[in-house]
């Protein structure tokens, strides 16, 4: 408890008035919360009124945003152009060197990140799982491949015909090699199951390999004086268009060994040797097999040549 004095008009005197804790208290607690409400209201009065620094600077950079904003969304479409464009000019390289597409992101899993800000450990491990499955089955399918390669190669007379037909042939004497060709004669596309080797009349063609003769064609149609030469393995080569023959059926002979010379008997446009490689009755393109004989550069522009030749000599 605790007393004060209050002035009682009526009798003009001082009086001692007792005060009990519970109105000290609500009086105190009157006092605290006026107190604050004003303190609330001249921050806010402040707050609205007046700005800090950081406030000031805060308030110039939106203003500075909000001009540059629209630039920077014609910038971003622009280059989400370039990046498309791009994304398209790579997935065409790709697709020339490896024939897939480029791996990306799919529609599924772009949703998802863009719904999100993060993803489950669980959810990434199983889109990685569900997207390198098949490149992991391709991998396996090469690793047979190379391993069929290494078994054959161990194999007697087991390596294919990688030696030019031609002595001293240069990479700028390629034609047209194997695919749909305009014929020079008929003006039309017709497949052409070889590679134009353009040399002077008369110049040797060899062997590109170890065999055997298979046969001996003499002809003044088609392919002309052709030898077609037996390597083993299914490798076939055949050699055409030639202006007189050397070789004999039936008989062996050694890479490198001469069997006639290059000319323009049957249907040729010019002299030329149609060099093609056959294996297991498929035509292959003989310019694969080069890469052992010349550099990568000149084996490059080889492949550039061959391949952008519109029109064959026969």
């Amino acid at each position: 408890m605790s007393s004060h004095y209050v002035y009682d008009k009526d009798d003009f005197k001082f009086r001692r008035q007792r005060r009990s804790i519970r109105s000290v208290l609500l009086r105190g607690l009157k006092y605290f919360l006026a107190s604050l409400s004003l303190a609330v209201l001249y921050y806010i009065i402040f707050a609205l009124f007046f700005s800090t620094d950081s406030e000031r600077r805060l308030k110039a950079e939106n203003r500075m945003y909000e001009k540059l904003y629209p630039e920077m969304e014609q910038e971003q479409r622009l280059l989400e152009d370039v990046v498309s464009g791009l994304e398209a000019k790579d997935n065409m390289i790709y697709n020339d060197l490896f024939q897939t597409d480029v791996l990306s992101l799919d529609t599924q899993i772009s949703d998802y990140l863009s719904e999100s800000d993060s993803m489950e450990v669980s959810d990434i491990l199983l889109y990685s799982e569900k997207r390198f499955r098949p490149l992991y089955e391709k991998a396996q399918d090469i690793d047979r491949d190379f391993m069929e390669i290494f078994h054959m190669l161990s194999l007697p007379d087991a390596v294919p015909p990688l030696a030019f037909p031609i002595e001293g042939f240069t990479y700028t004497s390629v034609g047209a090699s194997v695919g749909e060709k305009i014929n020079p004669f008929y003006k039309v596309k017709v497949i052409h199951d070889g590679l134009d080797m353009i040399a002077p009349s008369g110049t040797p063609v060899v062997a590109s390999a170890d065999g055997t003769v298979s046969s001996v064609q003499y002809s003044r149609k088609g392919l002309g004086n052709a030898v077609t030469v037996d390597h083993g393995n299914g490798y076939v080569t055949r050699y055409a268009h030639l202006s007189d023959v050397k070789a004999v059926r039936g008989r062996r002979v050694k890479r490198g060994d001469v069997l006639g010379s290059v000319g323009m008997s049957g249907k040729s446009f010019a002299p030329h040797l149609h060099y093609e490689i056959w294996r297991d009755s498929t035509a292959l393109d003989p310019v694969s097999y080069f890469f052992s004989s010349v550099t990568p550069e000149e084996y490059s522009a080889m492949l550039l040549l061959s391949a952008s030749a519109g029109q064959s000599m026969d």
